[in-house]
């Protein structure tokens, strides 16, 4: 199993960059140990244990890529059409005979090639005629075919330790006949909100309290992700008991997620509490939204990851922000943790249509929605600008990430853009 100390992270200024962050993570963090079998249906997002080598060749036997003619190649006519018996038909499932020399047997696509065939033609490009085949001419030795192995080689690597499998994974796992993979076991991720202002959703309102949505966002979040995710409710303003809880909940999870109690307030208590019984690591990002996130780690023992520390990740309160920083914070802590291969956000350009200026030294997530049309979409600015907006995320297709060099954007300009669909 892993081990986290509580002296993992060895570094961290007072104001940390995306990459720094994210390279620290990577250092110091140990990703899972252990494994265990589960059946294809349940590996489904899980992080393959072990490398999986195939031991049968994909596909197993050399077949038929159309529904056409096999035949031997060197009975074609060079240079004219040629005329060949149709001895035989062959479908998929079917047990192939030899081939007859001077002959053509009608197989379809999947289907066994006969002994002594090597080449088929497309039904589109032949024609039957009176119990024979019309082959065209020019037709290369080996065309339409599939060998043995031509996907996957038996021996070889079909799929590396640390992938996170997906659907084609499922898929290619099944081709070569495993019926359970190994995979690493799942992180405990613990969530909580925190503020005396916020109330479970269902709940009466008191007179200056809002519904929590954080926590449920969060565990959307990490519905996509290798994880065991557990709702732990809402802390209280409150600093002893803000530490008592954080400390409880690091003896059953391998990492916990707050949300708000960051910042500099008198009532923000999550970051002296993971001072108080742990080791903060850092605190504030140097990005808009999300700068007062805080990362520590907390004494631990018992759980998935052996005897050690838990990090804690301590995400800003408002809506926005906390999206942003859990995807660079905890979305790549969990996939460390989970063992599995590191996965980069995807990116793609689109030009702006609209200005706006920002600090240079920080990274900026704007908000915008996507028109595709000839050439690199466009991106509009969502009209609103406050991280407290959660209808900017519904209503908006992704954040244009602005560099820390960049002092201004111009309509025209080039950007990079974080998709929500692929963060999401």
């Amino acid at each position: 199993m892993a081990q986290l100390s509580d002296d993992c992270f060895a570094f961290g200024g007072p104001l940390m960059s995306v990459e720094e962050a994210q390279a620290l993570i990577e250092a110091r963090i140990p990703p899972a140990e252990g494994a265990e079998q589960v059946a294809l249906r349940q590996a489904v997002g899980r992080v393959l244990a072990e490398d999986l080598r195939a031991v049968t060749p994909l596909p197993p036997f050399f077949n038929s890529a159309v529904d056409g003619y096999a035949f031997r190649h060197a009975d074609l006519v060079a240079g004219s059409e040629t005329r060949l018996p149709i001895a035989a038909r062959l479908q998929a499932g079917q047990e192939a005979h030899p081939i007859a020399p001077g002959t053509a047997i009608r197989i379809f696509t999947g289907a066994p090639m006969p002994d002594g065939a090597d080449t088929v033609m497309m039904q589109e490009d032949a024609r039957e005629e009176g119990g024979a085949v019309l082959l065209a001419a020019g037709l290369k030795r080996g065309a339409n075919c599939r060998p043995a192995g031509e996907d996957v080689a038996t021996g070889v690597v079909a799929l590396p330790a640390g992938r996170r499998l997906g659907p084609a994974e499922i898929g290619l796992a099944a081709a070569l006949g495993f019926r359970k993979l190994p995979v690493r076991p799942l992180v405990r991720v613990g969530v909580f909100s925190t503020g005396d202002e916020l109330a479970e959703p269902g709940a009466p309102l008191g007179p200056a309290q809002t519904y929590d949505s954080n926590r449920f966002t969060l565990l959307a979040l990490l519905a996509g992700l290798p994880v065991e995710a557990v709702d732990l409710g809402i802390l209280p303003d409150e600093p002893a008991a803000t530490a008592a809880a954080l400390a409880q909940a690091a003896a059953g999870h391998d990492l916990l997620l707050t949300s708000g109690g960051v910042s500099t307030g008198e009532a923000d208590h999550v970051k002296a509490a993971i001072g108080q019984g742990g080791r903060l690591v850092f605190w504030r990002l140097a990005i808009k939204p999300g700068r007062p996130a805080a990362m520590g780690v907390l004494p631990k023992a018992g759980g998935n990851f052996a005897s050690g520390g838990v990090p804690v990740v301590g995400l800003p309160g408002n809506p926005v922000a906390a999206v942003v920083t859990f995807l660079h914070l905890a979305r790549p802590l969990v996939l460390r943790l989970a063992g599995a291969a590191p996965d980069r956000l995807p990116r793609f350009s689109a030009r702006a249509d609209f200005a706006y200026r920002k600090k240079a030294g920080r990274r900026e997530y704007v908000r915008v929605r996507l028109d595709f049309g000839p050439g690199l979409p466009v991106a509009r600015k969502y009209a609103r600008e406050g991280a407290g907006l959660l209808t900017s995320l519904t209503e908006s297709d992704a954040f244009a990430e602005l560099p820390e060099d960049v002092t201004a954007v111009a309509p025209g300009d080039e950007l990079r853009i974080l998709p929500f669909r692929a963060a999401f």
